[in-house]
């Protein structure tokens, strides 16, 4: 037809109220500028910042991000992958609890980075929780503490396992013991439900999978009357919002929250122009894990260790107990 015509139908449909569809559009090109991000949580403050990142890079490139929340279950993950797989044109999986062999599956479909996790073939970003880790461990250490406590979180979680595996391996290199409760949601609820099983045995210092969980051990043991930190330091994980309006502010390893999420669809962003952002380590080779620094945030919920007091429930501190692996 010719521009004179072209130009009225554009005028008539703006005034019906006429929308371009962009998945009827993406039929002959595959191309719906739409990015998909699936979080185990969207309610942890843990992702609030992290989708802001994820959100304004996905914007500044041309393309809409969809968020799915998953309530930390693995099924409903896999459903969420199943419905926008179809739509999207590249997924992030923050904080997936899916096995890698499921993952390998759905990155078969479209591009595919896994957040807070790495994978040898898939494209990963995640922080530096080992650096972290010893951050922290060393901390305590310099606190006069001589036992931790890992309170641990899912058990699905790859950031878990790389954390006490952390903590394990800075212990033994300063000299210190380690061991390990749980596992307990990542949440408020976990952390008051670990209180009662760290004040069964006690432990001077305690490091916990994530803020919530650190968060909600403090208000649990403090309902016991057991005071923070003068009778147990508490360290979390993230640096979430919030962790430094509760009483005591909490001592943390923070995460850049904000560009883990820049830089995981960045990562997808480059992979869709065939520009990969996270090289190999040789032609065919794995695929290096894209690591954030991490960085120790000390508040007043970590104090110098008293390990002849005793706690309210008569219970002696953790380091005259044995190491638990």
């Amino acid at each position: 037809m010719n521009a004179e015509t072209a130009e009225h139908i554009r005028q008539v449909a703006t005034e019906m109220g006429y929308r371009t569809n962009p998945l009827a559009r993406a039929l002959p090109t595959g191309k719906t500028s739409l990015l998909a991000i699936i979080v185990a949580d969207v309610t942890n403050p843990f992702f609030f910042e992290l989708l802001r990142g994820a959100d304004d890079t996905a914007t500044k490139a041309g393309y809409t991000l969809l968020v799915a929340d998953v309530q930390e279950s693995v099924e409903a993950e896999r459903q969420a992958l199943d419905r926008v797989l179809p739509m999207v044109e590249g997924v992030v999986l923050a904080t997936s609890r899916m096995s890698d062999s499921s993952i390998r599956v759905a990155a078969k479909q479209r591009p595919t980075v896994v957040l807070n996790r790495s994978m040898s073939d898939i494209a990963s970003v995640a922080t530096d929780n080992a650096r972290g880790m010893r951050r922290a461990v060393e901390h305590l250490g310099a606190l006069g503490h001589t036992s931790i406590t890992y309170v641990a979180g899912p058990d699905a979680s790859w950031a878990n396992g790389i954390r006490w595996q952390a903590l394990r391996e800075a212990c033994h290199e300063l000299g210190l013991r380690a061991r390990r409760i749980g596992p307990f949601s990542p949440t408020q609820a976990g952390g008051l439900s670990a209180a009662g099983e760290l004040a069964a045995t006690p432990s001077t210092a305690v490091i916990a999978y994530n803020d919530l969980l650190a968060i909600g051990l403090m208000r649990g043991l403090q309902s016991l009357g057991i005071r923070i930190p003068d009778d147990v330091s508490i360290v979390g994980f993230d640096n979430i919002f919030g962790a430094d309006f509760c009483t005591p502010q909490l001592t943390t390893v923070a995460a850049p929250l904000r560009q883990l999420g820049a830089v995981a669809v960045q990562t997808l962003l480059d992979d869709l122009r065939g520009t990969p952002r996270v090289p190999r380590t040789s032609p065919g080779g794995p695929l290096k894990t894209a690591l954030l620094p991490a960085r120790l945030v000390i508040r007043a919920s970590t104090g110098p260790s008293h390990p002849t007091n005793d706690w309210p429930n008569g219970g002696r501190p953790a380091a005259d107990e044995g190491d638990e692996d």
